[in-house]
């Protein structure tokens, strides 16, 4: 444990610097007492020896952790304006992959939120579960709590099961995984590419069942996605349940990526005394899905749309009491869609700049989020 310790000590004691961070704030060190063999341990005792974690679903590789030897600097809330935002708003970050957990940078971040979406039928399948096993328990290991959002079937994505049905397989879930207490009832549930979209009575009876399964577990509404649709949809949820829910997971790409807020503040007034979670945002690199909605895209868009979440979004807005950023490291260049906050070759972006600036001095309320420019 003494070996363990002071490679965790000086580890973190090279100048930050390495990794770009500010050189005007102070490099802190996070506490050394970790358990051998967790992701936060092999994180500290340098990523050379870091083991590889299991392939994703899609057979993405994990993208590259920081050289071997280089700095960490630990993120801590040196000013009033982040103690306030820490306080006040959960930071998170959603990958659907567990290699963040053992990335050094993330561990100097301390954020201790991460979400996950599974399929509402993943202890069916073997495959799933393990990849499940995996993510939460290295996430468990570093003191993270997870937000899961249920979803489609992975196995076929039409179907869906009965109020009945998805109790069941969320009991299965809460006693593999008692630890885990705060759900999500669906992932983009008013999305047309869900089972659910034309569905929001149906899913009311999913939310209610989920309530039954854990009366004292955090349990988010369905997750919405700024479409159109949007308000309408909740509208129509609501109606079917008989109340509004007090938490509420959105994911305000569209809106965000263009700098807008029309959607969100539309919803806030259809939920006016609700709760309302980012679960999932962030600045869009590329996208190649083939979807018909135009998003603005690029790596300087992606830093410019996270100052914008955290600096305009979040300060004008508070009913918003988390942020989720999806995601942390992007998957294979093949992939169809890149909102990391780390490249396929495992380089940093700005918009990680970014949010680790938000973590140590705060929002900057109104200020300019457009990157400098050229002149040309």
């Amino acid at each position: 444990m003494r070996t363990l310790r002071a490679r965790w000590a000086g580890a973190l004691a090279v100048v930050a610097a390495v990794l770009a961070v500010p050189a005007a704030v102070p490099a802190v060190a996070l506490a050394p007492s970790v358990a051998t063999g967790t992701p936060v341990a092999r994180a500290a005792a340098g990523a050379a020896a870091a083991p590889a974690t299991p392939a994703t679903p899609q057979g993405a590789a994990p993208a590259a952790l920081a050289p071997p030897g280089a700095a960490v600097t630990a993120i801590v809330a040196s000013t009033p304006a982040a103690a306030a935002l820490r306080r006040d708003v959960r930071i998170g970050i959603g990958d659907q992959k567990p290699d963040m957990f053992s990335d050094p940078r993330f561990v100097a971040l301390g954020v201790k939120h991460a979400r996950l979406t599974i399929s509402w039928d993943a202890m069916t399948v073997p495959w799933e579960v393990q990849q499940l096993d995996t993510w939460l328990a290295d996430a468990r290991a570093d003191g993270i709590a997870p937000l899961i959002s249920l979803g489609h079937s992975r196995t076929d994505r039409r179907s869906l099961p009965t109020p009945e049905r998805l109790e069941y397989e969320f009991l299965r879930m809460r006693q593999r995984y008692p630890w885990v207490t705060t759900w999500a009832t669906w992932n983009e549930a008013n999305h047309c590419g869900e089972p659910t979209c034309h569905r929001p009575k149906l899913v009311a009876a999913y939310y209610r069942a989920l309530r039954r399964g854990c009366p004292k577990c955090t349990i988010l509404a369905p997750e919405v996605l700024d479409m159109p649709n949007m308000s309408s949809w909740v509208k129509q949820f609501c109606a079917g349940l008989g109340f509004k829910p007090k938490l509420w997971g959105v994911h305000n790409y569209v809106e965000a990526n263009r700098f807008k807020m029309t959607r969100l503040r539309a919803l806030l007034r259809v939920l006016p005394r609700s709760d309302i979670w980012l679960t999932e945002t962030g600045g869009l690199v590329r996208r190649d899905n083939d979807s018909t909605t135009t998003i603005p895209q690029g790596a300087r868009h992606a830093g410019e749309v996270t100052r914008y979440i955290f600096d305009r979004v979040v300060p004008d807005n508070p009913q918003i009491k988390a942020v989720y950023l999806y995601n942390w490291n992007a998957g294979p260049a093949d992939d169809s869609w890149d909102s990391g906050l780390i490249t396929p070759a495992g380089r940093e972006r700005t918009a990680l700049d970014v949010l680790r600036r938000v973590l140590r001095v705060g929002p900057r309320p109104h200020a300019s989020f457009r990157s400098p420019r050229k002149a040309r």
